[in-house]
């Protein structure tokens, strides 16, 4: 079998490095990222994206770049087109993603036909074993994560219009995104323009999202996209698993009343580490033999400890909808939300990763400061 072969860019011309390095500062965040990351590591894992493996017909650009312009998207909340215009005009960006100074950046509809590709070659998988590896290099270069873990999930509004679909509906139409669930978030009040005050169930159409954070590093380890009716403790054996598999290590599990699940403090202790699930209150309140153990956890360190820790996932998805879009669905369609959370941990972790090994922020140009959690 041949070797892939890419498109020659020209970085290493009179137009391309030698540019980047006298215009560009060498402390740029952007400069950093393309330094901390081994990009070409992702090469194996998204050719799958390539017709014949990029081995026949004409040389396509590399994976490599397509994955960065896809994260360039991600990091700074762009749409498709606004990236490809980033790139084109923007010096940084442009060093990031690989390209001379006079090379023009991909076509937008590239990056759609990327991840099409990829989600035919296996949904979102490929873009979680990237989030895989660039955790696994994170931990080779130094980053060491902690003790503890904090579970929650996550809700992103459908990519819907609610009333132009009801009125769709009703002339019998299909829904435009037939995979997206009723959310419930519970009860709010109304006050009103006369003065009356009124309360209302909030709900939404969307989906899922279950994540795992480690508590010191801020870093995400596993992300589980579903449909939004998806309850909580159901998903808590995946996210353990997975976070197992990629050997995160974590001695303590923390997280809210959801996971409050006798099945799931079990399993913890079964694998040798500690519970942090929030009790509910009629665990130490019932009067009988099964209270004690209820009691004991409640009092305990790593209990507390892991509990004061919770609130950092609560700002982690605040800084995701806040700044890179995840508060509604860029697409249509479970798989589709997949890609875009995989992508959105991918842009969080990395802004960790660079602040984690150099001490250089993430900016996002032309906002208001970042908030704290980076």
């Amino acid at each position: 079998m041949g070797r892939p072969r890419f498109k020659k860019v020209g970085l290493g011309s009179f137009f391309g490095q030698f540019v980047y390095e006298r215009v560009v500062p060498r402390d740029h965040f952007l400069v950093k990222l393309a330094e901390v990351i081994d990009w070409e590591a992702f090469v194996p894992v998204l050719l799958p994206a390539y017709e014949g493996l990029a081995q026949d017909g004409r040389p396509p650009y590399s994976p490599v770049i397509i994955l960065k312009m896809l994260i360039i998207t991600y990091l700074y909340g762009l749409s498709e087109r606004q990236t490809e215009e980033v790139v084109n005009f923007n010096l940084p960006v442009k060093e990031f993603v690989g390209l001379a100074v006079d090379e023009p950046a991909p076509d937008h509809s590239t990056l759609t036909l990327f991840k099409r590709r990829l989600r035919e070659a296996g949904c979102w998988a490929k873009f979680e074993a990237v989030n895989e590896a660039v955790l696994r290099q994170a931990q080779t270069a130094g980053v060491v994560l902690g003790p503890i873990q904090v579970v929650d999930s996550v809700h992103t509004v459908a990519h819907v219009d609610n009333e132009a679909d009801r009125r769709r509906q009703a002339r019998g139409q299909a829904a435009r995104d037939p995979e997206a669930q009723v959310v419930k978030k519970g009860k709010r009040t109304i006050t009103r323009a006369d003065g009356t005050v009124s309360t209302e169930q909030v709900q939404y159409r969307g989906y899922k999202c279950h994540v795992s954070l480690n508590a010191a590093t801020g870093l995400i380890t596993t992300v589980h996209p579903t449909l939004g009716g998806a309850a909580d403790n159901e998903q808590f054996g995946q996210l353990l698993a997975h976070d197992e598999r990629v050997e995160v290590g974590a001695r303590i599990y923390s997280g809210d009343r959801g996971y409050d699940d006798t099945e799931l403090h079990q399993l913890l202790w079964a694998v040798n580490k500690q519970s942090a699930l929030r009790l509910n209150e009629y665990r130490t309140h019932k009067q009988d033999f099964n209270r004690q153990v209820w009691l004991d956890l409640l009092t305990s360190a790593d209990y507390q400890a892991g509990l004061a820790e919770r609130y950092k996932i609560e700002r982690k998805f605040g800084e995701a909808k806040l700044w890179h879009r995840f508060g509604r669905c860029r697409y249509l369609g479970v798989i589709r939300y997949g890609i875009q959370a995989h992508l959105t941990t991918l842009a969080l972790n990395l802004k960790r990763i660079v602040k984690l090994l150099t001490g250089v922020p993430f900016r996002a140009p032309n906002r208001k400061a970042q908030p704290a959690a980076i």
